[in-house]
């Protein structure tokens, strides 16, 4: 929806385009000489650890209706006091229509040891361009305490909420997208945007934000843009489209987004004229929560409404291997303290095993055994109904394991130090093992597809989970880069781990991003974080093998879903052909 005001005056509208530009009433962003004024106080920050090196300006706008007994809620800029900021807060605060705020008005690093202020602008790319956290990490671990450290003019201490809800932030052209990247990376810091001719191009990977919104499991965060159809077409892309698609995908994923188009170029003319408009829009309602939209019709096919993930437990060094038996019961592992744990369907966590041998990845049999990659001893083990083990091949470090319907084993085995090949072993009924692919830079997860005439293996150092077709005597052909994975900006690979079908044909991969749900075509349809932003495998439990079992570091979360888990040990599914 457009940003609905009774001061919002049409202006133009261009055919095919439907731009639509507002101006705002005069007096809006200036504060009347009977009204509150804040004080602005301007300070020097050059001992951060995220940017070493650097040197920055801060300001700090003080409403005088703050009160210190109560923690006020925060705008955060870029670039300098922008927009005529703390004479809109001083209005728009006194009419109540925005919370008490400080205001925090940062500018990028400079680096210290250069002098030529033409050299001293290339910190502000790398801090604001680019995706990732660390920009945001600056903010909350070190300038917002920074500022909490200091008083106002008349002593007052300043406390911040630490609420997202409370927080807003903006910027203009990289500052915008530094504003976005911060509320996108943490939500629970920062839920309000404003974004000013945003740069969501192609300069350090900007552009991969629209496919990103469409794929993510929506955030609580209200976002308001704004562009002009003369803003910056050059090398890295085009702002107006940028902004445009932007915009599109926040709606499509729904998102609570609004935005003001114009004419206007790559100058902070326009979004001065609306922020006043675009502040009472960003606070609409508060203190109630922003609220986080459905998303695509994709996630609405595998989630729950009302069902998040829930904590199964937590305490551990480094879970992994979940695997579920017949009933629905999933077993994991503590690989460093080489525990086994089973989760009943209560929910109860229980010891199973009190010596795994390191057991990594996991897996049921047909036959009702539970197989594991037993890292410390370089085999792998069978365990019967009540724990005692058999060894079902020796000399395999291995990491990750399926075991098909008909009893065939298939292990994946990474390289160890570089200094060996990654392989993909292939163990029959019988014991006879062979190695079946070797080649891929570290071969990790490892499932098969629900008509079990396919395996996937997942190479943690690329991009990619391969695809191969199963032969009759159980070896591999037909090699294929076919999954292609999303990678984040803070990696060079995916580290896809480990992996799940269901009855459908999505393939669920553990990766750095979180779960990414792929379609049958290879194709990443959607993005599930964990709570804790941690992820080493899958596996669907429960009764009827429709609860997503994530191992998550030192934790185990669980989340039900509409679909359902398809079990390499069971009949195989055939599930409906592709979408196109």
């Amino acid at each position: 929806m457009m940003l609905p005001h009774h001061r919002l005056l049409v202006l133009l509208t261009v055919v095919s385009l439907q731009v639509t530009t507002f101006a705002v009433g005069a007096d809006d962003s200036k504060a009347p000489d009977d009204i509150p004024k804040g004080v602005v106080t301007k300070y020097t920050f050059d001992q951060s650890k995220i940017f070493p090196g650097t040197v920055r300006d801060y300001w700090i706008y003080v409403p005088q209706q703050y009160d210190p007994a109560r923690p006020a809620c925060v705008y955060v800029n870029q670039d300098n006091v922008q927009f005529n900021a703390p004479a809109v807060f001083d209005r728009l605060i006194h009419e109540k229509e925005m919370p008490v705020v400080i205001g925090i008005f940062v500018t990028h690093g400079r680096v210290k040891a250069l002098s030529d202020a033409a050299l001293d602008r290339f910190n502000r790319s790398y801090e604001y361009d680019g995706l990732g956290d660390s920009y945001v990490r600056f903010l909350l671990d070190e300038l917002l305490p920074e500022v909490e450290k200091k008083t106002t003019s008349d002593g007052r201490p300043i406390h911040l909420s630490k609420e997202g809800n409370d927080r807003c932030i903006g910027g203009s052209s990289s500052g915008a997208i530094a504003a976005f990247t911060a509320a996108w990376e943490r939500p629970d810091a920062f839920q309000r945007v404003f974004s000013s001719i945003g740069t969501y191009v192609g300069l350090r990977g900007g552009n991969v934000y629209p496919t990103l919104l469409r794929k993510y499991e929506p955030k609580s965060i209200r976002v308001f843009l704004q562009d002009g159809s003369t803003d910056l077409n050059i090398y890295g892309g085009d702002w107006w489209m940028a902004n445009q698609e932007m915009e599109r995908a926040l709606r499509f994923a729904g998102y609570e987004v609004s935005h003001v188009w114009g004419e206007g170029g790559h100058n902070a003319t326009q979004a001065t004229e609306v922020f006043p408009d675009a502040i009472r829009w960003l606070w609409k309602d508060w203190p109630n929560a922003v609220k986080a939209g459905e998303g695509s019709p994709q996630l609405r096919e595998i989630l729950q409404p009302g069902e998040p993930w829930t904590l199964v437990a937590e305490g551990y060094k480094f879970t992994e291997g979940p695997a579920s038996n017949a009933k629905g019961e999933v077993f994991f592992n503590d690989i460093p303290n080489a525990k086994t744990y089973k989760i009943g369907l209560d929910g109860a966590v229980s010891l199973y095993l009190t010596d795994s041998k390191k057991a990594n990845g996991q897996a049921f049999g047909p036959d009702g055994r539970l197989y594991a990659v037993a890292s410390g001893t370089e085999q792998v083990l069978a365990y019967d109904s009540d724990g005692k083990a058999t060894v079902v091949a020796d000399g395999i470090r291995g990491n990750d394991l399926i075991v098909r319907n008909d009893g065939l084993v298939y292990v994946t085995n990474p390289s160890r130090n570089n200094t060996e090949p990654s392989t993909v072993w292939l163990i029959r009924p019988n014991g006879e093992k062979q190695v079946v692919d070797t080649g891929l830079k570290f071969s990790n997860g490892v499932t098969l597809s629900p008509d079990q005439s396919l395996l996937y293996v997942a190479d943690s150092r690329s991009k990619w989970v391969y695809s191969y077709q199963i032969q009759g005597d159980g070896t591999l052909a037909f090699k294929q880069k076919y999954y292609h994975l999303h990678v984040p900006d803070s990696a060079d690979d995916s580290g896809a781990d480990g992996m799940c079908v269901d009855r459908d044909g999505r393939l669920y991969v553990a990766t750095r991003m979180g779960v990414q749900v792929c379609d049958q075509a290879g194709r990443v349809n959607c993005i599930i974080p964990t709570p804790n932003g941690k992820v080493s495998n899958l596996r669907f439990g429960g009764e009827n093998f429709d609860t997503l079992i994530a191992t998550s570091g030192d934790r185990v979360f669980k989340r039900k879903l509409k679909v359902k888990g398809a079990n390499a040990f069971q009949t195989p599914v055939r599930p409906a052909a592709p979408r196109l």
